[in-house]
């Protein structure tokens, strides 16, 4: 084991080969805020060697008190330019690819596709001759808020068979040990997860790996969804647990 490997005391853990594996995979996650932030942190940190962030959002100042991309000389800056800056520091190796984007049913075929595409280039496999561009991306992370691009996101994975975990709610909500990760119908509880149930049942889609809360989300006066540090960062370190965890026992 080299000294200055700094995946060293990752080595120790799940060994050798389990390293050449993180660093060959490929990742994609959609979101970069409370949660996707910092999925992106434990899988970079964990030596996944390929990784496509797609966010279109800045970084506000209502941000700080729950994203790690979030401090007061981030202000303003393109979330996946701030996030590829934090990458590059942690392990310049890293093969990223972003985009300034919301993601649709119009642009998602493109983006996975993009996606499939970097993966190719560590492994130097010819797309030609592989089983297609899909088969390239090992792991989809769903992290964001708004019903119609989680549908996008979910239905494109099942229709090309490509692993997802996708986030429920982490808004109004204090205690960070209720999350769990689990099949959509086996939640409760969580309003977005009920949203979501519905829908696929609609789609035909019959399961769907999900993080989600048990606990009963606060009511806030307010309309503007309350949030603290130490929620969504479990919900994005499980999550990137989850990721690692299903890569390694392929």
């Amino acid at each position: 084991m080299e000294e200055n490997n700094w995946l060293n005391r990752t080595e120790l853990l799940i060994g050798k080969d389990n390293i050449e594996k993180l660093r060959n995979s490929n990742i994609v996650v959609f979101g970069l805020g409370g949660v996707g932030s910092y999925v992106v942190e434990g899988l970079v940190r964990s030596g996944i060697g390929s990784i496509c962030i797609v966010d279109k959002d800045i970084v506000d100042i209502t941000n700080i008190n729950r994203q790690i991309i979030a401090d007061t000389t981030t202000i303003g800056k393109a979330k996946v330019d701030v996030e590829e800056e934090r990458i590059k520091n942690i392990n310049p190796s890293a093969n990223i690819l972003k985009f300034k984007d919301f993601v649709n049913a119009n642009n998602i075929d493109f983006i996975m596709r993009e996606a499939g595409k970097m993966s190719s280039t560590i492994q130097k496999v010819n797309i030609a001759e592989s089983n297609g561009i899909h088969s390239k991306i090992n792991y989809v992370v769903d992290a964001i808020d708004t019903v119609s691009s989680k549908l996008d996101i979910i239905k494109y994975c099942y229709n090309n068979n490509i692993p997802l975990i996708s986030s429920m709610g982490t808004g109004n909500k204090l205690n960070a040990s209720k999350f769990e990760i689990t099949d959509i119908n086996k939640t409760s509880v969580c309003p977005l997860a009920k949203v979501i149930r519905k829908e696929l049942r609609k789609l035909e889609i019959p399961h769907l790996k999900v993080l989600y809360s048990k606990e009963e989300p606060k009511k806030i006066e307010e309309h503007t969804t309350a949030s603290i540090s130490f929620v969504p960062s479990v919900a994005g370190l499980l999550i990137a647990g989850a990721v690692v965890q299903g890569i390694l026992e392929k």
